[in-house]
């Protein structure tokens, strides 16, 4: 991944961002100028989950909460070999999968999800991973957020993914002011020509995974300082920024 330049970003503000939110028409022009710039300084952007089948992304997707992208792919080769589609983990035995996905923490919740959700695959999908949102948050385990995963980087329908990471970036952008998820992809959606969700959404969350953290964004070091609106929430100056910029997701 190539690194940003540090951003300088004049004293003044004035930039496209210190501008007050204006047009409906500015407010679309800065959103999309924000993702090309995020698409130019992370082109790997992806899923971080190791998958070879929708299967596999569906349950790594359920288990991924509360943990990191690492964490669950350290397990899932274990879990796949042992229970390698939904006829298996349905028929699993809990305390095997218990033992299996442990270290992603939550594994009795977690575990009882996806055992559910492997079985409602069986009884009502003939074992296929359905491709429609409505269909698969029906699934135990499975909301809008985990469905939009698997539509986008499986099937390839175009999803918007509000994890926390873009969520908190939505916010900070102006886009939306809005916290519950549905209403933010909803905003968010808007703004964007629907081919665009999908990859959107992995910009955003690389971005929040690596610059743009909760707590200490790396202002100083963020490629869309000049478009944002919530510059100097976190160090300016590029130095300090730099030590906070990770060269690779955590969660």
């Amino acid at each position: 991944m190539p690194a940003a330049p540090a951003a300088a970003v004049p004293a003044d503000r004035t930039t496209e961002a210190g501008q007050a939110a204006g047009s409906r028409t500015s407010l679309v022009r800065r959103a999309r100028r924000i993702n090309r710039t995020l698409a130019a300084t992370y082109p790997d952007a992806r899923c971080e989950l190791d998958f070879t089948s929708p299967f596999e992304l569906l349950i790594a997707t359920v288990l991924s909460a509360q943990t990191t992208d690492k964490r669950v792919n350290a397990v899932s080769p274990s879990l796949f070999a042992r229970f390698p589609g939904p006829v298996e983990l349905a028929a699993g035995q809990r305390e095997d999968v218990e033992q299996i996905i442990a270290p992603t923490g939550f594994f009795r919740v977690k575990t009882d999800s996806i055992i559910k959700l492997s079985a409602a695959l069986v009884d009502r999908f003939d074992g296929v991973v359905p491709h429609r949102l409505e269909d698969l948050v029906t699934l135990p385990g499975v909301g809008r957020k985990t469905a939009n995963v698997v539509l986008g980087d499986a099937f390839g329908v175009p999803g918007i993914t509000v994890d926390t990471h873009f969520g908190r970036l939505a916010r900070r952008f102006g886009w939306t002011t809005e916290t519950d998820p549905v209403q933010v992809e909803h905003e968010v959606g808007a703004l964007f020509p629907r081919r665009d969700w999908s990859q959107l959404s992995h910009h955003l969350i690389w971005h929040g995974r690596r610059r743009c953290h909760a707590r200490k964004p790396a202002c100083g070091a963020c490629p869309v300082a000049r478009l944002c609106p919530s510059y100097g929430e976190g160090p300016t100056d590029p130095a300090v920024a730099a030590t906070l910029v990770r060269t690779e997701g955590r969660a």
